[in-house]
């Protein structure tokens, strides 16, 4: 999170400026050291939201200026985002959030090499055996997952699967402070997951990854990578108008969803 308000607070300085901004501008309106605004303005290019305009000096990015026109909402660079991070870690990634009481999984970029969980259990009802539940159990106070385990019983899927709400709270809450919640063929046999928290508003929300292997050295690797990138998963949401706080449509299909390296996107 503090990543990405970095990043926000240098959008909101190039975007002051249409005729381009020097980097001496930046850093005295942000404040930020020389070195995280290096660090800041080198992942804010590569997303395309801000381009070099000359030596030491910066304009607004095609992608932010994308979302500034009546027919741009950002999505393109969400979909770019969710592709770098799926071919980063070598895996499917999901975004989910806890809404209404419900899991619910809201985006997903998948491909030919990198497979989706088969969904054999609706993950409303197996939030206690999967990742993706337990980053988002992870963020809800005591009653609210006595709440959620009360009108979805956890049940037995796998030998792995834990059951006892003891022991699954136990789990949540003595995880090291910004580590992954894994799932460790508790949801399906032969397939691991990992999920971070990448939430900002009022409701849960998760960045999450799943393995067709249990391999765990694998997935120990796919889930750093995955925490390294979740901030910018995250502003890419903020940014394409569907991240924490904004207005949400019926779910509705991206062109080409469902073709190999394809990205659904749906709005709850």
């Amino acid at each position: 999170m503090e990543s990405v308000h970095r990043a926000l607070r240098v959008l909101e300085v190039v975007n002051r400026y249409s005729g381009g901004v020097s980097l001496a501008q930046i850093a005295r309106e942000t404040r930020l050291p020389q070195l995280v605004l290096a660090r800041v303005m080198e992942e804010l290019v590569r997303a395309n939201l801000v381009a070099p305009a000359g030596p030491g000096a910066y304009i607004a990015g095609r992608t932010l200026l994308l979302t500034d026109t009546v027919a741009g909402d950002g999505r393109g660079h969400l979909r770019e985002t969710l592709a770098w991070v799926r071919d980063a870690v070598g895996a499917a990634v999901y975004v989910a959030r806890y809404t209404d009481g419900e899991v619910c999984i809201t985006l997903y970029a998948d491909g030919p090499a990198t497979p989706l969980v088969d969904e054999w259990v609706d993950f409303r009802a197996a939030a206690h055996a999967s990742a993706v539940g337990k980053a988002l159990l992870a963020q809800l106070e005591p009653d609210g997952r006595k709440d959620h385990l009360s009108r979805h019983r956890a049940q037995m899927f796998t030998a792995h699967t834990i059951t006892r709400q003891e022991d699954l709270f136990r789990q949540l809450d003595t995880r090291r402070p910004g580590s992954a919640l894994l799932d460790l063929q508790e949801y399906a046999l032969g397939t691991v997951c990992a999920a971070v928290p990448i939430t900002s508003g009022p409701n849960a929300e998760c960045l999450a990854l799943s393995i067709p292997a249990p391999d765990p050295y694998r997935l120990a690797q796919a889930a750093r990578i995955l925490q390294t990138e979740a901030a910018a998963v995250l502003l890419a949401l903020i940014v394409a108008g569907t991240g924490p706080g904004t207005p949400r449509t019926a779910p509705q299909r991206e062109e080409g969803a469902g073709e190999p390296g394809s990205i659904l996107i749906t709005a709850t």
